[in-house]
């Protein structure tokens, strides 16, 4: 991801595709969860969505506690 800038006091941002990149999914899985409403926060510049590096955090850690959760539960049923 070289097109990632820091400015003091912003954010940085991912594009869909670096985002997709990222997490090593196609850039549909990215549409696709975010037409769920179950991708991360994002905003639109222009035609471009755009995802704030910490709201992805923040996702991607929600998404850790409901599977291990999820794993917790499973294991209490065997």
């Amino acid at each position: 991801m070289d097109t990632l800038h820091t400015f003091p006091g912003l954010d940085p941002v991912l594009t869909t595709s670096e985002l997709a990149a990222h997490l090593g999914v196609p850039v549909q899985t990215i549409h696709d969860l975010r037409h769920a409403q179950r991708g991360p926060r994002g905003f639109r510049v222009g035609r471009e969505m755009r995802y704030r590096v910490s709201d992805v955090q923040r996702w991607v850690e929600a998404m850790e506690a409901q599977d291990h959760g999820a794993d917790i539960a499973v294991g209490a049923r065997t």
